[in-house]
């Protein structure tokens, strides 16, 4: 018998709040459509691609005393993307759902991914294995995997893996591109009539797959408050030792809605954010010489020690490394098989090649990085042809860069403290971590939910609960269509419909609490240690989410 640490078995017997519109059960439920609903850009070209599923009204639940008894149905779960705090209790509470409605629904999980599906490799869930994970992190109850479901054939052999097992619906968790091969999917589905299903639930810890509906993704909450108790530590280490400069590189490729959060708990001296350094197109000096500033004038100060946030993503925002990075996708696409490239004996005469094809500003911004970041860039591409900026060591590029400015300084007399720097990167500590009371409810929601729209036959659809800042039983339960969150974008050089990513909003009130303390917090030691997450005690501790989504949802809150 495995051995569970106390906490696993603490966490394994708390329960789940539902929205009080769920709670009378999945066959006590009405829906109500609202009005028709268009994508957020090119609407004639997603309209086009999505013939059968476009259009869709929103909806939502509300509670009934009348009570049915479903039809039987069995459903497929797919684990989709990278892990995400929450992840075992979606599929929990689609799992309870599912029964609940009718004992002889069975739900079948598929292995690693996507690819399970495609390779009909499953398992059958039952009360003992799916009780054994309830409230639990990681992705480990059936797996994850990056497969894309876009092309013919996958879609055919999904299809006869589904009919093989009588499945009708399929719930695919995952994020912005997990969501959008479940549009494609379930598209597919209705034009070949084959009558299955096709749910999505919002899953990113990055916090990008976000609009009025789905006020957060699930795994956020949990991640952030894992990074911010860690910053937290480092930051009290700092302050103790008062001697080192911690630059602190933290997940978020495409949005900096981690970076933000984490700042605003913990209130470190320098917070960069991607998508402000864009819109005022701060070059890669720019950004060198405005936090040099700020170790100068804390050094100034007698403070040779600082707390540094850093976006994952950020390297691809700074404009002549946007453009760089752009040419090189392009180009590192062409030389996959190249013969010189591919043959070539040393990392030299790789750069080389790289530098002879890119445009000539672009060479000249790829020959004037550090050979261990010029090397990085070269790795090997993700599955949308895109640089691996996780790969990327951007916190020790700035550490090294800041490093000559600073000895320029020192030898022009404009420098007098002492510069030591520390790295690191916090990605994969959050992606499983226990989930907090709020994902732990919030995910069972969205599973549970996910059934709902399943019964009454909803197909390209994402789950969504929202009014989150509500005690749980206030949150509002229902559905918006997956094709409502689409546009075109450039992918391997074609322009192919998938989920917008939601950015950090500059003009927004998460953004400007930070812009509005920044200067305070760079030269006053304001840090503040949030510590672990909390599971047990006063609600105002171990309820409360994140200061992004309070501070988002507060206009709305104060009108009522």
């Amino acid at each position: 018998m495995r051995k569970l640490s106390p906490l696993q078995i603490e966490r394994l017997k708390y329960q789940p709040k539902l929205p009080s519109s769920l709670a009378k059960g999945i066959n006590s439920l009405e829906l109500t459509e609202g009005a028709a609903t268009e994508s957020v850009r090119d609407q004639e070209q997603i309209k086009a691609l999505f013939k059968n599923t476009y259009g869709k009204p929103v909806v939502t639940f509300n509670s009934t005393d009348s009570s049915k008894v479903s039809e039987v149905r069995n459903v497929g779960v797919i684990l989709s993307g990278g892990q995400a705090p929450g992840g075992h209790n979606v599929i929990a509470g689609l799992y309870d759902a599912l029964k609940q409605a009718n004992s002889a629904n069975k739900l079948y999980g598929f292995l690693g991914g996507p690819s399970g599906i495609i390779d009909g490799k499953y398992i059958e869930f039952t009360d003992e294995f799916i009780d054994a994970y309830r409230n639990t992190g990681g992705f480990d109850i059936i797996g994850s995997g990056r497969t894309k479901l876009e092309t013919e054939e996958q879609f055919q052999k999904s299809l006869a893996v589904c009919k093989k097992l009588n499945i009708s619906a399929v719930v695919i968790i995952g994020g912005d591109d997990s969501n959008t091969n479940a549009a494609l999917l379930a598209e597919w589905f209705v034009k070949n009539d084959a009558g299955i299903q096709v749910i999505g639930c919002p899953k990113t810890i990055d916090g990008d797959l976000k609009n009025e509906q789905i006020e957060i993704s699930f795994g956020f909450d949990t991640a952030t408050k894992t990074y911010a108790e860690l910053i937290g530590n480092i930051q009290r280490d700092a302050n103790s030792a008062k001697k080192y400069w911690h630059f602190i590189k933290i997940m978020g490729r495409s949005a900096s809605h981690v970076a933000l959060e984490a700042a605003l708990q913990t209130q470190p001296n320098i917070t960069l954010i991607s998508e402000e350094v864009e819109e005022k197109k701060m070059s890669l000096e720019s950004i060198i010489n405005y936090m040099s500033d700020i170790i100068v004038k804390r050094a100034d100060m007698g403070k040779n020690f600082g707390i540094a946030i850093i976006p994952e993503g950020l390297i691809e925002f700074i404009p002549e490394m946007k453009s760089m990075i752009a040419n090189l996708n392009d180009i590192m696409a062409s030389l996959e098989n190249d013969p010189d490239f591919v043959n070539a004996t040393t990392i030299r005469e790789k750069f080389d090649i790289v530098e002879n094809r890119l445009d000539p500003e672009n060479a000249k911004v790829y020959n004037s990085l550090p050979v261990l970041i010029k090397g990085q860039l070269l790795a090997d591409r993700d599955p949308h042809g895109n640089v691996q900026v996780s790969k990327i060591e951007t916190e020790k590029l700035l550490i090294e860069m800041i490093t000559t400015r600073l000895d320029e300084l020192k030898s022009q007399g404009e420098y007098i403290g002492k510069f030591s720097a520390q790295s690191h990167f916090f990605g994969y500590e959050g992606r499983c971590a226990f989930p907090s009371n709020f994902d732990a409810d919030y995910c069972y929601s969205l599973g549970y939910n996910a059934f709902a729209l399943i019964n009454f036959g909803l197909t390209g659809y994402l789950s969504s609960v929202r009014n989150l800042t509500k005690p749980a039983s206030e949150w509002i339960a229902g559905g918006i269509p997956l094709t409502m969150m689409m546009n075109m974008e450039k992918r391997h050089g074609e322009f192919k419909p998938v989920i917008q990513k939601a950015l950090v909003k500059l003009d927004g009130p998460v953004f400007k609490a930070l812009e509005e303390h920044r200067e305070d917090w760079a030269m006053n030691d304001r840090y503040l240690f949030p510590g672990a997450v909390q599971y047990f005690g006063p609600s105002e501790v171990c309820d409360i989410t994140t200061c992004t989504l309070q501070l988002e949802r507060a206009k709305e809150l104060a009108s009522v």
